[in-house]
């Protein structure tokens, strides 16, 4: 059996990573995952989501919503959804303004592309220097495959 891969599509800047992948299942029910935030944790590659901890069942655009983190030691952050199209993107950000973004593309034979992609190219100084200083970038593009993939093997199944 062959090994499921997401393809990581390079970007062109070192402040921004992307990964996509064919899902075979329609955008909608993908959809469903991503914008619960209670399933973040079951399909995150860096392995860094805790759990849902505040906020909305479902999101929507302007939703705020907490989760408990891993790095090293645990902490909390809340997101805020900056972008939402039912069943084609959603996107969201924290404090430190990088986004994640899913956008969502119905192919013709019932099957879906997924884009997830990482931004940081428009944050404040700081956040780029750490990002830089950690080499969270650097692990970014493995994280977001690994999601891919984790994603892909929960809405072939559900």
């Amino acid at each position: 059996m062959e090994k499921v891969r997401a393809e990581i599509i390079n970007t062109g800047s070192d402040l921004m990573t992307a990964a996509q992948i064919v899902i075979a299942a329609p955008a909608d029910h993908i959809f469903e995952f991503l914008s619960h935030p209670s399933k973040h944790s079951l399909f995150d590659g860096s392995g860094t989501v805790q759990k849902s901890i505040s906020g909305p069942t479902r999101l929507h655009l302007g939703a705020k919503f907490g989760m408990a983190m891993k790095i090293k030691a645990p902490y909390r952050i809340t997101n805020t959804v900056v972008a939402f199209e039912e069943g084609k993107k959603i996107s969201w950000c924290h404090l430190m303004k990088w986004t994640w973004s899913y956008e969502l593309e119905a192919l013709a034979n019932g099957s879906t592309r997924v884009v997830e992609t990482f931004d940081a190219r428009h944050i404040p100084f700081l956040a780029k220097r750490w990002l830089k200083t950690t080499g969270a970038m650097k692990h970014n593009p493995k994280w977001i495959a690994k999601s891919l993939v984790r994603l892909k093997a929960l809405c072939e199944t559900n």
